[in-house]
């Protein structure tokens, strides 16, 4: 007799919970969103502010710099200075006045071909020629004692060789750059395979691969990071060494516009074109960590993966 009792009792409890519930929800939940719908303005807030901040701080150094550029010309260098040093605004203003009259962009387009001839030539021979050197031990001992000796000799104390036996044309500042670029993607190129996991190459080797497999399913892969790593410095060198050589002997081209405006003394076209180096070079780099990236999407899947 009890236990229908107590179901009943039981039965009641839970129908005046479930209709506490039923009744009661919608007040709840509103009572519960009114809060948090007040509290989502102020966080959404409160990220972008942390967000423009971090932001501000990361340009903070530059944004410094061009302040200091804009200002100290005027106010704190000494009157007999300023003429070789410009204020920020009027060296942008010859940047305008360049590309309104189609100067800059022609000199660019000549210091990009050249630039991207040599460097491109130098990754595919350095790619190549590196993963030749690291597989290969023996290769490695007959041309490691030459590749030492020219990767310690400056691309620019080879320039008036490379002007003499190819002429003041383009074949010797593509030369240069590919001998500037060569060597950084060469070394990194061989590090990146001789650091490559060992237990993976003999968990490729136990599958049956082959070697060119092997290249393509391990070796290469495992590499593109610490090529990558060399590719970007040798995109940097490029630019840098084809600024000097076309200082040297050419027509057209940043290297050009930059030590012709100096001696014509139109001192904010030089600055323009300094500026203009500057931001190509900051520029190639972002195409390049880019483009790391892309090659290295399978790290990121892995790694997500295991987490």
């Amino acid at each position: 007799m009890s236990t229908p009792t107590l179901a009943k009792d039981t039965n009641t409890l839970d129908g005046s919970a479930t209709g506490r519930s039923a009744t009661d929800g919608p007040a709840t939940a509103a009572a519960t969103q009114a809060p948090l719908a007040g509290i989502a303005g102020p966080s959404r807030f409160r990220l972008a502010a942390l967000t423009a901040g971090r932001a501000v701080w990361g340009a903070g150094a530059i944004l410094l710099f061009l302040l200091l550029w804009e200002l100290g010309p005027t106010y704190l260098a000494p009157a007999s200075t300023r003429v070789f040093l410009p204020p920020l605004h009027v060296v942008l203003q010859a940047l305008g006045t360049l590309i309104e009259n189609g100067q800059l962009q022609n000199h660019l387009a000549a210091s990009l071909t050249r630039s991207a001839s040599g460097f491109g030539i130098a990754v595919v021979a350095a790619v190549a020629l590196g993963l030749l050197v690291a597989w290969y031990r023996a290769l490695d001992r007959f041309l490691n004692p030459l590749l030492e000796v020219f990767r310690n000799t400056a691309a620019l104390a080879l320039l008036p060789v490379f002007t003499l036996l190819l002429g003041i044309g383009e074949t010797s500042k593509i030369s240069i750059v590919a001998y500037a670029a060569f060597f950084p993607v060469l070394l990194n190129t061989i590090a990146g395979v001789r650091t490559v996991d060992p237990l993976l190459i003999r968990a490729a080797r136990s599958l049956g691969l082959s070697n060119f497999q092997l290249f393509q399913k391990v070796i290469l892969p495992s590499a593109v990071p610490t090529i990558f790593t060399g590719i970007r410095m040798a995109g940097t060198s490029s630019i840098l060494v084809l600024i000097a050589a076309e200082m040297v002997g050419a027509k057209a081209g940043l290297g050009y516009l930059i030590v012709n405006s100096q001696m014509s003394f139109l001192i904010p076209d030089m600055y323009a074109g300094i500026l203009t180096v500057s931001l190509l070079g900051l520029l190639v780099n972002y195409l390049l960590v880019a483009a790391e990236r892309h090659f290295s999407r399978w790290r990121t899947a892995v790694g997500s993966q295991a987490a």
